[in-house]
């Protein structure tokens, strides 16, 4: 399972995704958009918007913290 989160240092919502996974064993790679302008130009090209937590699973693109549809990618129950 490939899975990456697009963060910035403030969002709220990005430490509750970071969390989630955390205590679902979850192993992710996070890429803090504030700090790398690539990665940030490369995700908005994605997704088309700006907003995070993006989490980018498999290579399907889930913009906020959309805990069904992460559940469901991930296999959590």
């Amino acid at each position: 399972m490939n899975v990456t989160v697009y963060t910035t240092p403030m969002c709220t919502w990005c430490n509750t995704i970071k969390k989630h996974f955390k205590e679902h064993g979850v192993q992710y790679r996070e890429v803090d958009v504030s700090r790398d302008t690539k990665a940030a130009g490369e995700m908005v090209k994605r997704s088309g918007q700006q907003g995070v937590p993006q989490t980018d699973i498999n290579g399907q693109i889930i913009v906020g913290f959309d805990r069904i549809r992460i559940n469901k990618l991930l296999g959590i129950n």
